[in-house]
């Protein structure tokens, strides 16, 4: 009996030990799950809590033979926090069109598939804009549906409060359904610039009002006409101009935009509330903006107008001439009153901290000398370039939500052909300060990802990346062309979570699901293209209020003291997408795209 009691213990200790060795030696491999362009660094990363003493397979999936044997090399910094041993993968030499995927060789670990071809990221500025559309207030070609016709009723305005003005249309801002032209203003004006700078990328799929057919029209061009529409009502005299619709009395669980139950005193589902700007502290319950000046709205809403101008020359002259018209005086605006405009809050703290306004009139100011070729315009245009300097969030550990707005300052690129080689170098320098400092900072890691995890650091990470696409525009220098290919990858997979931060991108790998928007609680279908906001700092995520995750953390053992993210619904801080950085991601996405078809 003592001899099987004995060999049953010894039994199952070899059975614990196993097991125990089997998830020691369990080891995640990260990769790009959109993939790489032949010609470009390829980069894996492998990371677990035992040393990893095995090599790596490029398995082709079409015929399973391995065209590669990869050594781990073991990264010197820093890890993530739970995981002990951090290795790097290199397979740039791999560059034979196919998909592919990683594989240990002992272990039998395997990485999500993955693409190499020039054609990697076909069809994703279809993807971004397909979730632009699914935002649209107004009619919703998503849904099909037409909601908010009463927006709105003034307040802080010329006219006396509740007076009705039509406001309808623009976009829903992210999960929630405001509207603000501090977030509008910057998405149409990207859409213009991305489309000026990469035309050919861009398909024509729907008509004007989204909906699936095409009219001769780039769909880039007809959602930032959709911007420009709205902007065109917003700014209702050459000295007024509206800034936001509703407020967080929006925040009444979740609804279809057409059944909107929130109530701003004039009953359920019925007119929403539209603040003027005025350039002062602003409130209609206990919380109160530090508005200084409009000068933010003002400057970028004249950059949207001034690009609509120019590239509707070609297609309807009297909109073209519309947009030039309202650009100038919405700049003269912003010039009389310089200083921020900043969202408006009413039961809740929350709220866009914008803080900075030079960079906007800069480039509103740049685009309006473009366009007209008035000095005044450019001599701004440098006065503004030299006060916004360097006085971004690049330059910072950390931030306010939103208090450097746009998370980019495109004023910089515009102006830099249109001065002298020594002002050039001004501007490029600019830039090259801010990249680096990111740049060093991403050296601390082994994702080699140097952005603040403050609320919506994707939007950090694609305006960081595209920084760096115009800087190697101005310049032709691509010093920084390694450290964004590994942003660019974060994005894609290469990051603690092995998680796409896009809705539906790409669409048989991982990515965000448990959405926080009504239209994923309520109708369960996936939007492709939606930026999410992205992993946060935990010492900000638990100061949050009303966080409650709805569903176990399937991500649980890839977290750490310091960084968090969910894909969960009820994480309105990691996990909800939004439009502007959607928008704000298509020079990025414009950049890697093939031509459209």
């Amino acid at each position: 009996m003592r001899y099987l009691i004995l060999f049953g213990l010894m039994l199952c200790s070899q059975l614990t030990n196993a097991q125990s060795s089997k998830k020691i030696n369990e080891a995640f491999i990260r990769i790009n799950q959109y993939g790489y362009r032949p010609d470009e660094a390829k980069r894996a990363i492998v990371f677990s809590n035992s040393p990893v003493r095995e090599k790596f397979h490029i398995i082709d999936e079409k015929d399973q033979n391995s065209k590669a044997l990869l050594n781990p090399q073991k990264s010197r910094v820093d890890g993530w926090g739970r995981f002990k041993y951090y290795y790097y993968l290199d397979f740039s030499d791999v560059d034979q069109p196919g998909t592919y995927r990683i594989t240990g060789s002992k272990s039998k670990s395997k990485s999500t598939s993955f693409k190499i071809s020039e054609r990697a990221y076909e069809g994703t500025t279809d993807d971004l804009l397909r979730f632009m559309q699914q935002q649209r207030c107004g009619y919703n070609p998503f849904l099909d549906m037409v909601c908010h016709k009463r927006d709105g009723r003034s307040h802080y305005g010329k006219m006396p409060d509740s007076t009705y003005i039509d406001v309808s249309g623009g976009w829903h801002d992210a999960g929630d359904q405001l509207k603000y032209l501090i977030t509008g203003s910057y998405a149409t004006a990207h859409m213009l610039k991305a489309y000026e700078l990469y035309p050919k990328k861009f398909s024509d799929r729907v008509n004007a009002l989204g909906q699936p057919w095409p009219n001769g029209i780039p769909d880039v061009l007809d959602e930032a006409k959709w911007g420009l529409d709205w902007i065109l009502k917003l700014h209702v005299a050459p000295d007024q101009l509206i800034h936001q619709i509703a407020d967080d009395r929006d925040h009444r669980g979740w609804k279809m935009p057409d059944e909107d139950g929130s109530d701003y005193g004039w009953g359920s589902n019925s007119y929403r509330v539209a603040y003027f700007a005025n350039g002062q502290p602003q409130g209609l319950n206990e919380y109160k903006s530090k508005a200084t000046g409009v000068a933010n709205i003002a400057g970028r809403s004249a950059a949207a107008l001034a690009l609509g101008a120019m590239v509707w020359k070609d297609i309807d002259e009297s909109f073209s001439l519309k947009c030039l018209n309202a650009a100038k005086t919405v700049y003269a605006l912003g010039k009389s009153m310089e200083g921020y405009q900043q969202g408006n809050s009413y039961g809740a703290p929350y709220r866009y901290n914008e803080q900075t306004w030079a960079d906007d009139m800069e480039w509103g100011a740049a685009e309006l000398y473009r366009l007209t070729e008035n000095q005044e315009y450019l001599s701004d245009a440098k006065k503004y370039a030299e006060a916004a300097n360097t006085d971004n969030w690049l330059m910072l550990d950390s931030a306010a939500h939103y208090q450097y707005y746009p998370f980019i300052n495109l004023g910089h690129f515009v102006l830099y052909d249109l001065v002298d080689p020594e002002f050039r170098e001004k501007l490029a320098g600019y830039y090259r300060s801010e990249i680096n400092n990111v740049a060093q900072r991403a050296k601390t890691n082994s994702f080699g990802v140097g952005v603040p995890f403050i609320w919506c650091s994707n939007n950090l990470i694609t305006s960081f990346i595209t920084e760096i696409l115009l800087y190697e525009k101005m310049t032709g220098d691509t010093l920084f062309h390694q450290v964004m290919l590994d942003h660019r990858d974060w994005l894609f997979g290469k990051n603690p979570w092995g998680t796409s931060m896009f809705t539906g991108m790409p669409a048989d790998g991982e990515y965000p699901l448990d959405v926080h928007t009504s239209v994923w609680a309520m109708t369960k279908k996936v939007v492709p293209g939606g930026l999410i906001d992205g992993p946060i700092f935990v010492t900000i995520y638990n100061k949050l209020l009303g966080l409650e995750l709805a569903e176990p953390d399937e991500f649980a053992k890839f977290q750490n003291e310091f960084v968090t993210y969910h894909d969960d619904v009820g994480d309105y801080s990691t996990n909800e997408p939004t439009m502007d950085g959607t928008a704000g991601s298509l020079i990025m996405m414009a950049h890697w795209s093939p031509d459209a078809e």
